[in-house]
């Protein structure tokens, strides 16, 4: 549906973007993230033809940007940051002006301004001045003039900023019943959005992209190793011993009481051949008074997925695990950690490497 293929925008005394490639399929919701400055709100423009690039070439359903500006236009919808309404004129002639704009047939005009305000919940608000109306009813509006034209590709920037909870709610609902019919490419500074809307993110940074890929995968491709928090029932001394001599395990970090310290005085971490079980195993696992349980943090010494073996040891020796659960990055972590200030100063080396380039465009 989307391409974007070595697509730099370059300027002579601020940064721009540089050599971005990524593409997007039909039906796709994907998550656009950056920091301010990133290069996100130029993508976006570039996309939908409002700068062209100094390099690199936009393909949208097969039309080129450059050459079939006019047609690929016509099959994108853009909701800028701000939307771009008439304060002084009622919902209705607003919506009438745009469909004017887009060349939607004077035959289909009504019905399509029918179902848009049907569909994004104006009903009761066509003659009613835009510029009373609040700020989540606005957004609605917004999104109604980038669908009005029904467009395959839908670019959303930062749909629901400013607004309250609840308008939150219900322009996400709208996004995600939006993607059912179109292609949607979000930008967002709200990273809770991305899990709960896209099925797959960009992330952006110094102007190039950093990382693509599912959510959900993000943070196996992060991680440096494999964590598990464990909660067993057993000996402290015995478990901690059992789970140290597990193959693959690098080491053991025991919580404490509020779940967050470390027990690195009573077990340092450590290969599993320094702590041997046989010199703490002081009691049977089966003993007469039931033993408390301990919480502890198990990494593996690579990035194997070391879940089975930790289960089949303490089995075997009847410690029950209360709770077994995969440790992983969140997408706060992901992002902080590919947008560092080490990141930036990559960016901006391989910038002084190109030299100065003024903008052509």
């Amino acid at each position: 549906m989307l391409e974007v293929k070595g697509v730099s925008k370059l300027y002579e005394n601020q940064r721009g973007v540089r050599n971005i490639d990524f593409s997007m399929n039909r039906g796709e919701i994907v998550g656009f993230l950056g920091p301010n400055g990133a290069g996100k709100t130029t993508t976006m423009r570039m996309i939908t033809g409002y700068l062209n690039p100094t390099h690199g070439s936009i393909t949208i359903d097969g039309l080129s940007m450059a050459e079939h500006s006019k047609k690929a236009r016509q099959k994108i919808g853009y909701l800028p940051e701000t939307p771009p309404l008439y304060p002084e004129m009622t919902v209705s002639a607003y919506l009438q002006f745009i469909a004017d704009l887009r060349d939607i047939p004077a035959r289909d005009q009504k019905r399509r301004i029918g179902e848009v305000i049907e569909r994004l919940g104006l009903q009761g608000r066509e003659r009613q001045i835009i510029r009373s109306l609040s700020k989540g009813y606005k957004q609605r509006i917004g999104l109604a003039q980038a669908i009005l034209h029904n467009p395959d590709l839908l670019v959303l920037d930062e749909p629901t900023s400013g607004l309250d909870p609840k308008q939150i709610i219900e322009i996400r609902q709208l996004i995600r019943e939006l993607g059912e019919n179109h292609t949607v490419l979000l930008s967002t500074h709200i990273l809770p959005e991305i899990n709960t809307l896209c099925n797959r993110v960009l992330i952006i940074n110094g102007g190039q992209i950093v990382l693509d890929g599912q959510p959900d995968q993000l943070a196996n491709s992060m991680g440096e190793t494999f964590e598990v928090s464990l909660e067993v029932r057993g000996p402290r001394e015995a478990v901690l011993a059992e789970l140290a001599s597990v193959p693959g395990v690098g080491s053991v970090r025991e919580l404490g009481a509020e779940g967050a310290q470390t027990a690195s005085a009573a077990l340092p971490e450590v290969e599993a051949a320094e702590l041997p079980a046989a010199d703490l195993a002081g009691q049977p696992a089966d003993a007469a008074a039931a033993p408390a349980s301990v919480k502890v943090i198990v990494t593996s010494s690579d990035r194997e997925d070391i879940r089975e073996a930790l289960f089949y040891r303490l089995a075997e020796k009847r410690y029950p695990i209360l709770t077994m659960k995969r440790e992983s990055l969140s997408l706060e972590e992901i992002f902080l950690k590919l947008t560092t200030s080490e990141s930036l100063e990559s960016a901006a080396a391989a910038e002084t490497n190109e030299g100065e380039v003024k903008e052509h465009a």
